[in-house]
């Protein structure tokens, strides 16, 4: 018997859809198990969108636990090779919903690409992330930021670890007033690249002085291959950060009309590679399939 697609709900049409887009790429489908000990979330609960972790005894007696992230399970078990490693999935993760207090059990999909990264992959991660939402919504934006050239910007102004954290919060806020009033020594750079928000053609040499001015000029390269032939849809946006212990380079995060946060977010993540001990380069990205699901559905 033939399979109709219409008997499906339209949020498994979209993970399908997505699925397929992955897959059609050279990217090979990735399935685990719902659960992992626990020691791989106790240390790292800070990469994690939530603390919170639903745990249980084995009959062993380890300590498990149903899976809050799918990129940590990747990355645990990835074998070092010299090819490359591009992955797809869609998988449940397990942890408190925002904007709530109890747990939910949320689909996600996505890609990770590990090994040994160059800019092309790069590249090719963000087109696919651009083209996940279009599948998605016929009004999307895909938003590009580069930590490399952000944290540069910020050392001209500190080198203490616990300033640039909040330094990163106050960006994410785009809170000028606040970088001001605490930090008003050596902000210059920083405020000049808070100003950019606008397509790759234009952002790029808005860009390329600041990058000069604060020793960044190669992580400006990257992003400008990061994200060439991508105007349409695509801001470059220094307003989005992430955690400098585990990211680094590219980091992007998507939107679609009709939902107010991000649905979509990844970037580098070579910093977790080395805390997990593994010698690769990485990037990859989620999207978030229980944000979109009253959009889709309704």
């Amino acid at each position: 018997m033939d399979f109709d697609i219409n008997v499906l709900t339209n949020t498994e049409k979209v993970i399908y859809a997505l699925r397929s887009l992955y897959i059609n790429n050279g990217y090979d489908l990735y399935k685990m198990s719902k659960f992992e000990e626990y020691d791989l979330y106790s240390n790292k609960k800070d990469f994690l969108v939530s603390d919170q972790v639903i745990t249980f005894t084995d009959t062993n007696g380890k300590l498990m636990a149903l899976k809050p992230d799918v990129t940590l399970s990747i990355v645990k078990n990835y074998k070092e090779s010299d090819k490359l490693s591009k992955l797809c999935y869609d998988e449940s993760v397990y942890r408190v919903a925002k904007g709530s207090n109890s747990f939910k059990e949320m689909l996600q999909n996505g890609v990770e690409c590990i090994g040994d990264v160059k800019n092309e992959n790069i590249n090719e991660v963000l087109t696919l992330a651009l083209k996940s939402l279009e599948l998605v919504s016929d009004s999307s934006l895909l938003t590009v930021s580069s930590l490399d050239i952000l944290v540069a910007c910020m050392k001209k102004i500190t080198d203490v670890r616990s300033e640039i954290n909040e330094l990163i919060t106050l960006v994410s806020e785009k809170n000028v007033h606040g970088i001001k009033a605490k930090y008003p020594e050596g902000n210059e750079a920083l405020l000049d690249l808070l100003k950019i928000s606008a397509s790759p053609s234009v952002a790029l040499t808005m860009i390329e002085p600041i990058a000069k001015r604060v020793g960044a000029y190669e992580a400006f390269l990257n992003l400008k291959e990061a994200v060439a032939g991508l105007n349409d849809n695509v801001v470059i946006d220094f307003s989005v950060s992430a955690d400098i212990s585990y990211y680094n380079g590219i980091i992007f995060k998507g939107y679609v009309e009709g939902v107010p946060s991000a649905v979509l977010s990844g970037g580098q993540y070579d910093k977790l590679m080395k805390k997990m001990h593994k010698r690769a380069t990485s990037i990859g990205f989620a999207v978030y399939l229980d944000l979109l699901d009253f959009m889709l559905e309704n």
